[in-house]
């Protein structure tokens, strides 16, 4: 019997799939799948398959924010390597470093314009070819701060509170999943989200010890995400396990929003 994880014969993308979460998941579907393609800026992808010396992971380099290039991009992709099964879109914007007070109106459109129109054609794009198929599943990326305000409390200075740019634009992005779901739910798609919680990189722990210290105290299990314990919940959505699945938001938090 084919195990209930399978993703044999499968071709998975993982759009940001370089990054911190989502190398995790490249690394863990390279022996698991027919073909995983690693989506990424300029050579991210390719420095991730070197370094890790993933077997089955083809790289390829993509801005996805340049939404002039993205139907191209797709329907080249496609083209060589086939329309995917499945796909883990990890892409995120923010403003990064401007206080609720220092925030411009363009800086606030920009995060939403980074963030929303390369989901919205990205995943229309692959859905409408899933579509003479009659199956897939796209798992999208939301955020805890899609769900809840940051506890501004644990940001002792010099470090600012999350920004309040990132969270509205998460919040949008986990709705947008909800129209996808119902919209290509008659043709076998499936929409979801992966909602992860605290899970800040290395050296956030190496700069920030104190900070990384209150961030697992909010949580019920006392500790911060570490980025393998993303790969579960990420590759169930993708897998065929989780067929009667969609439109559904996995929180990954440790407890963080219960309280």
């Amino acid at each position: 019997m084919t195990p209930w994880y399978s993703l044999e014969n499968k071709t998975i993308w993982t759009v940001g799939g370089a990054g911190y979460l989502g190398s995790a998941v490249t690394e863990a579907l390279d022996p698991l799948c027919q073909k995983s393609i690693c989506i990424d800026l300029g050579d991210r992808a390719a420095q991730l398959v070197r370094e890790k010396k993933l077997t089955h992971t083809i790289p390829l380099s993509c801005d996805v924010t340049d939404t002039d290039q993205l139907q191209a991009f797709v329907d080249r992709t496609i083209a060589q390597h086939g329309v995917p099964d499945s796909v883990a879109y990890l892409v995120f914007a923010s403003s990064k470093g401007k206080r609720l007070e220092e925030l411009t109106k363009a800086d606030f459109l920009h995060t939403f314009e980074q963030a929303l129109p390369p989901a919205f054609l990205f995943c229309r794009a692959l859905a409408e070819r899933m579509k003479p198929r009659g199956h897939g599943s796209i798992v999208l990326f939301g955020s805890m701060y899609g769900q809840v305000s940051p506890d501004v409390r644990i940001y002792d200075e010099p470090m600012k509170p999350n920004p309040v740019d990132f969270g509205p634009s998460k919040a949008a992005l986990m709705h947008l999943m909800r129209y996808f779901a119902v919209h290509y739910g008659p043709a076998g798609i499936r929409f979801n989200c992966v909602t992860p919680g605290p899970f800040p990189p290395p050296a956030v722990g190496e700069s920030a010890p104190e900070f990384v210290e209150k961030l697992s105290r909010k949580t019920v299990l006392h500790r911060i995400g570490k980025n393998s314990e993303i790969v579960g919940p990420t590759l169930f959505l993708l897998t065929d396990s989780a067929s009667f699945v969609t439109g559904h938001s996995l929180v990954v938090d440790g407890g963080w929003t219960i309280w």
